[in-house]
Order: structure tokens, then C-alpha cells, then sequence
């Protein structure tokens, strides 16, 4: 039977033979943990999504959520496939045993939770949405706020969101206008409109968390003077009993290209005067502890970019080996029977493309998975900043990359299946719709270059920087051992020279408040960048192909030469082509900044 989700091959491979998360349990807090364990986590992930999630991927899609009577009505699939993923512990993946969780690293959590976001990406967004708002509560909550929200979110009782776009800011955090003024019992009372709420209403729990940005009476202007507040859907009691309704009305619904299943929602705080918040942490603080939420969700959106991008692939390849059509070039008898269409070279083209960004990137995203796991148990508070460092000037990479190509790799899923995948009546191009929202969900890639370039590059004099490049070196030194990865190796070590000098002049422009000049071309150094991480993990990829093939069991051959030409088509068809961009970067062209507004 042909796999639907992702290949468990490809994810054995890179958990167990690429990212030794067997090394994982050698840990304290996954000592009680074993491959075993993991397979029998990621085997139960695989079931309910196949089960509950995947066979309303389209009704959802076709079905939108509906605004009745000032709420929003779901079809009734959603609720018992979510109530499955609660049930089988996978909101909890990663806490404490004693918290009810299952202790999990976070690379086997974002493992299995790639099931889900393969099988139906509009569901799984409820409970993602959900893990971040407890985890920000976790961070910074007190303690009775940890008691009243997010115990029961744990539970799976109460659900979360995070409500920071307005409609006359966009982006722009530092204009939001939504106010908090303070209350004689402590809290605050809100006043303000929050738009495109992903998950802002729904049925399946008893409460909502909003986690909300907005501005106190005394705020400094502009990103320091943002505050975050927990805002519930209903108040809750001190026994931890619901309460009255809020001051939080669902003003309607947006109606989006992709993720149909999921509730985009405007959200009106305060038309009563009676919006309760409690502020979290200390007033003024806000954006630096949403960050927390906002990165992992970038992890997430990347990740979800990534399985969209998969399910589309694996699709696309089983069309095309049951899909006869025509005959080679040399074929000239037209009695002859028609071939499959993988056998011609265009389509192999497509598929090897396909194959190539979804596989790396899908590396990826578990790298830093892995990194993050690093971040929280390495032995020493000096490797775990270390890691962190790392993490952090990836996440715009882990976030952009594959929202770009894993989107292309859904576009050639169409082109496979010819008339056949602008129809409705195959999933592929539901994939491309679906995915079509990722390049824009939790900062679009020119935000995403403007944090990579403007910021991640040079923090800590550029440590973490510094950090990758020797990744990248001793990648390509040990690539050196294996002839026939010296071929695959040369282009990633000439991107690598180039991007390192056009970074270190384009820094140079910045520390001399050539800011605007400097970054005006960001798009194009994350592009170049971006290809320079994922060939980096390919090459990393070929290395341990490599050693599969020198091991000598024939059932996996096929499945190693095909990572190697996955590898070989990326580092030496798309790498080399990120020189153009680079050459742009050089020149400091000004195409784009100098055009004028009247010209247009």
C-alpha cells in the first residue's frame, strides 16, 4: 500500500541514522525512553491521523466553518479526531510525566506531530495553537494563573490562541491600538479589535485563552511598550469552574484560499466595557515573551509547509506510476503499449524537485527539533545557550524556506497530474491552496529577511554565525572521504565562501547606517542563505547514504541511491543557480528601492 502521510523510511532514516535520536535517552529526562518507544508514539500518530484527521481533509475544506448566531459552527468530524490526538497524549507530548505528559524529546513530538499536519493541516492548527498559548503560560504565567488557565489546558479542557494582527496594523505590531486599563480587583479591562484570529472560536472546548498583545495607559511608543494579557472566552471561578461570558465577541468570520477548516475570526474585546485580562509578567514586556509562541509557531508553519509539500509529492508519485501515457522519444511504434509517466524524463524532473525540497527541508525542520531538545538538556547552561544561538538564527530559515519551496513542490504536483490536478476531484490542489497561506502566516519571507539579515546574522558578533559555518566545513571535510561526494561537496563549499563575504559587506552598509541600501535585497540573501542551510543538510543526508550503501543491505539500496540523487540534483542544479542572487547582493542593485511610487 502506498504511503500517504510521509515515507516512515525517510523518518527512521533521519531520526535514527541522521539525527541519533537514540542518543536522546542517554539523557536524564529520556532516560525512561527507548527506539521502541518512540516507534510505539510515532506508530499512534500515524493511526489517528490516518483514521480520524485525513478522511475530512476535504469535507472541511469544502464545508467551511459557518457564523451562526454569533458563533462559529464546525462540521462534526473535527471535534472526535481532536479528542483522539488529546486522548493519545500528544498536546502533552513533551511535559513531565507527573504533569500527565509523556516526556517525549521535542524532535520525536514534532515527529509525530507531522503526521497530523500531513493527513489534515486545518485540524491539526486547533491543538498546535493550543500548545503554544500553554507553553507561553508555563513561561511566564504566575502561579495562580497557572493554576486558573493553564492546568485546564493541559487537560485538554481549555484551548488557546494568540491575538496580535489588527486591521490597521498588519505586521506592524508597534501601532496596535487595542487598550488595557487597570481595575480596582487587580486585572484589566481591554478594548480593542484583533483580526484574522486563527482559531479565535470553535466548539471543541469549554473555554478559550486568548493570549493577547495590547497597550497600557502609560506605554512608551512603539515595540517597547506592547504588554501581554490572558483574555478567556469566559471567566473562570476560583474553584476553576466557568463563569460568565466575556467581553469577547466574535464580530465574523474570514473566508481564506486554504486551511478552510480552520476559524480565521475578528474578534471584538471591550464593545461592553467589560473585557477581563490578567496581565502576564511584568507591564511593557509583552512582544519579548510572545516571541516565545511566535517562534515556535514559525517552527510549525515551516513544518506544516513541509508535510503539505510531502503529502503533495507522494501523491503525485503514485499517480505517476499508475498514470500510463505515451511512449520514450525513441519509441516509434504507436502499437506499443503506452508507458507509466514516471519513465519519462520531464516527470522524473519534477518528482526529483519535488523529492529534493520536501525531503531537505523535512531534514531540516527535525534538525532543529533536535535543537531545541539541546536548548533544554545539554549537561551544561553554556551548550545550552550555545544551541539556542543556533536555533535562533535557523528559525527564520526553518520558517521561510519551506513555505517557499515546499509550496513550489505542490505547484509541480499539479503539473504531474496534468488536467487532472487543477480539479477538485484529486487533493493536490487542495495541498497548494492550503500551503499557499504559509509563505504569509507568522511573518512573510520578507519579515522572516529582514530578522535573518537585519538582526540573527550578526547577534553575539555573529557566534551563531560563526557556529554554522564550522557545521558546514566539517560537513563538507568529512563529505571529502567518499569519492563520490566530492562532486556534491564543491558547490556547497563555493555557496558557502560567498555568502559569507556578501554577508560581511552587506553588515559593513548596516554598521555604517547604510540601513535601507543594505537591506533592501534581504529576500534574496534569505534565498541564497536558505539554499546554503538545506544543501548543507543534504550533503549531510549523502554522508550517512553513503555509509547505508558501505553496510551492504540490499532492501534499502534503492531507498539510499535515491537520497543520493535527491542530493546530487539539489547541490548541483539549485545551488549553483544562488549566484545570481548573491551577484544582486554585491552590487547593491537598487532596482527595487529606487523605483518610485508614480512610476508604478
Amino acid at each position: 500500500m502506498s504511503e500517504t502521510l510521509l515515507s516512515s523510511r525517510n523518518l527512521a532514516f533521519e531520526l535514527y541514522e541522521v539525527l541519533d535520536a537514540e542518543a536522546l535517552t542517554q539523557r536524564e529526562r529520556f532516560a525512561d525512553h527507548s527506539r521502541e518507544t518512540f516507534d510505539a508514539a510515532i506508530g499512534t500518530a500515524r493511526s489517528i491521523a490516518e483514521k480520524l484527521f485525513a478522511p475530512h481533509n476535504r469535507k472541511s475544506d469544502e464545508h467551511e466553518p459557518e457564523y451562526v448566531e454569533g458563533a462559529a459552527q464546525l462540521i462534526p468530524e473535527i471535534k472526535p479526531a481532536v479528542d483522539a490526538f488529546l486522548e493519545a497524549g500528544f498536546l502533552n507530548a513533551t511535559r513531565e510525566f507527573e504533569m500527565g505528559g509523556m516526556q517525549l524529546p521535542n524532535l520525536l513530538s514534532q515527529a509525530c506531530f507531522a503526521h497530523f499536519q500531513s493527513a489534515n493541516a486545518s485540524t491539526a492548527s486547533y491543538p498546535f495553537l493550543t500548545m503554544g498559548a500553554a507553553n507561553l503560560i508555563e513561561s511566564f504565567g504566575s502561579e495562580e494563573q497557572k493554576q486558573r488557565f493553564l492546568q485546564p489546558m493541559i487537560d485538554g479542557r481549555f484551548f488557546g490562541t494568540m491575538a496580535l494582527t489588527e486591521p490597521h496594523a498588519g505586521s506592524s505590531l508597534s501601532d496596535i491600538r487595542t487598550r488595557a486599563e487597570p481595575a480596582a480587583d487587580g486585572s484589566y479591562r481591554l478594548k480593542g479589535n484583533k483580526i484574522f484570529i486563527s482559531g479565535g472560536d470553535h466548539p471543541l472546548s469549554e473555554n478559550i485563552v486568548h493570549m493577547v498583545l495590547a497597550k497600557l495607559p502609560d506605554a512608551p511608543p512603539g515595540v517597547k511598550g506592547i504588554s501581554l494579557f490572558i483574555v478567556p472566552k469566559f471567566l473562570v471561578n476560583d474553584d476553576g469552574s466557568l463563569g460568565p461570558r466575556n467581553d469577547v465577541i466574535l464580530a465574523g468570520l474570514f473566508h481564506k484560499m486554504g486551511f478552510r477548516g480552520t476559524t480565521s475570526t475578528a474578534l471584538n474585546f471591550g464593545d461592553n466595557g467589560e473585557c477581563v485580562g490578567y496581565l502576564v509578567g511584568q507591564p511593557h514586556h509583552g512582544l519579548s515573551y510572545m516571541f516565545q509562541m511566535m517562534n515556535e509557531a514559525r517552527i510549525g508553519v515551516g513544518m506544516g509547509a513541509v508535510m503539505l509539500g510531502y503529502a503533495g509529492y507522494l501523491y503525485s508519485l503514485d499517480y505517476a506510476r499508475q498514470r500510463p501515457q505515451g511512449r520514450l522519444p525513441d519509441g516509434k511504434d504507436p502499437t506499443s503499449a503506452q508507458v507509466a509517466i514516471v519513465d519519462h524524463a520531464d516527470v522524473r524532473r519534477m518528482l526529483l524537485t519535488q523529492k529534493a525540497y520536501v525531503e531537505g527541508a523535512f531534514d531540516l525542520g527535525l534538525y532543529a527539533a533536535r535543537l531545541f531538545d539541546d536548548t533544554q538538556t545539554l549537561a551544561t547552561a553554556e551548550q545550552r545557550r550555545v544551541a539556542l544561538e543556533l536555533l535562533d538564527l535557523l528559525t527564520p530559515i526553518v520558517k521561510s524556506w519551506p513555505s517557499e519551496y515546499c509550496l513550489k513542490a505542490n505547484e509541480l504536483a499539479i503539473q504531474i497530474l496534468g488536467g487532472h490536478g487543477y480539479t477538485r476531484e484529486y487533493p493536490v490542489e487542495q495541498y497548494y491552496r492550503d500551503n499557499r497561506l504559509n509563505p504569509i502566516h507568522e511573518g512573510t519571507h520578507g519579515i522572516q529577511s529582514l530578522d535573518l539579515l537585519g538582526r540573527k546574522v550578526s547577534m553575539n558578533g555573529g557566534a551563531a554565525l560563526k557556529q554554522l559555518v564550522k557545521l558546514i566545513q566539517d560537513c563538507c571535510q568529512r563529505a571529502g572521504e567518499y569519492e563520490a561526494l566530492n562532486a556534491l561537496r564543491q558547490p556547497l563549499e563555493q555557496l558557502l565562501a560567498r555568502v559569507s563575504a556578501v554577508t560581511l559587506a552587506l553588515l559593513g552598509d548596516l554598521m555604517s547606517g547604510k540601513v535601507n541600501q543594505g537591506l533592501a535585497n534581504s529576500a534574496l540573501y534569505l534565498n541564497a542563505f536558505g539554499h546554503l542551510v538545506i544543501g548543507w543538510r543534504w550533503l549531510e543526508q549523502a554522508i550517512k547514504a553513503e555509509q547505508g550503501l558501505a553496510a551492504g543491505n540490499p532492501v534499502d539500496r534503492d531507498f539510499y541511491q535515491g537520497k543520493l540523487q535527491a542530493a546530487r540534483y539539489f547541490l548541483t542544479w539549485e545551488v549553483p543557480g544562488c549566484h545570481h542572487n548573491l551577484a544582486i547582493l554585491e552590487a547593491r542593485d537598487d532596482t527595487c528601492l529606487g523605483m518610485q511610487d508614480a512610476w508604478f
